[in-house]
């Protein structure tokens, strides 16, 4: 028989889940410079059923790999890695994020020391344009009129947490709005958020037609989850 204590998440180690879609171009180095961050305890990287070598890259590079037969988007493969983690804090990162992903642990310091809740990486201008910022615009205006906080990053996939916002929020959103549901969620429960300026660059998506596809998507996705929430007010 296992004790309750032996259950208890341990309140000063650090899991990184890692969600990626056929990332094999960036994710041996995004592992690889996470695990430079000594308070990081353990790495798990989801494979959403990627075609590609993602899960080989990601274990190769010492992270443990959870293969999933079927794509469940974003939200659905957090979920799937939160029964594999132990520890206090969880940091969600991105799987394109390269070398620069050992900037996140600007993300991690503020809450091991108690002055936030969960942090958000604030990323510098993109490099090349992008979108028209319909996506963002969502994002923030729906977050503000939900909580009335203003939040600059709303749609950053780099995020650090207490385990407590975790079990308080009981998972993540599906799709590419779980970014602004958790957001939302976090604020509405009076946790405290803490946005960090980094230094982190990302695959960035272009004005072309893959990238327009995307940017759909993903306003599709967080306009679905803030109906949600307007429905369950």
């Amino acid at each position: 028989m296992v004790s309750r204590k032996a259950k208890e998440p341990a309140p000063d180690k650090v899991s990184v889940l890692i969600p990626a879609h056929n990332e094999e171009q960036y994710i041996f180095e995004t592992v690889t410079a996470i695990s430079t961050i000594p308070e990081i305890s353990e790495i798990v990287v989801i494979d959403d059923a990627s075609a590609d070598n993602t899960a080989n890259l990601a274990a190769e590079a010492g992270a443990v790999v959870i293969s999933l037969p079927a794509n469940l988007g974003k939200g659905g493969a957090l979920n799937k890695g939160l029964s594999q983690i132990k520890s206090g804090i969880i940091a969600l990162v991105d799987g394109d994020i390269g070398v620069s992903a050992a900037e996140v642990r600007k993300l991690i310091i503020p809450v091991v020391e108690g002055q936030a809740d969960m942090t958000i990486a604030r990323f510098p201008r993109a490099r090349k344009k992008g979108g028209f910022g319909l996506v963002k615009g969502l994002a923030r205006k729906g977050i503000k009129y939900f909580t009335g906080m203003e939040v600059l990053a709303p749609l950053s996939g780099q995020r650090v947490m207490k385990r407590e916002v975790i079990d308080a929020l009981g998972g993540f959103d599906s799709g590419f709005g779980v970014e602004v549901g958790m957001t939302i969620d976090v604020l509405r429960k009076g946790f405290r958020i803490m946005e960090v300026e980094v230094n982190m660059t990302h695959a960035e998506t272009g004005r072309d037609l893959p990238g327009f596809l995307h940017r759909g998507k993903q306003f599709l996705h967080v306009a679905r989850v803030l109906a949600r929430r307007l429905v369950m007010r």
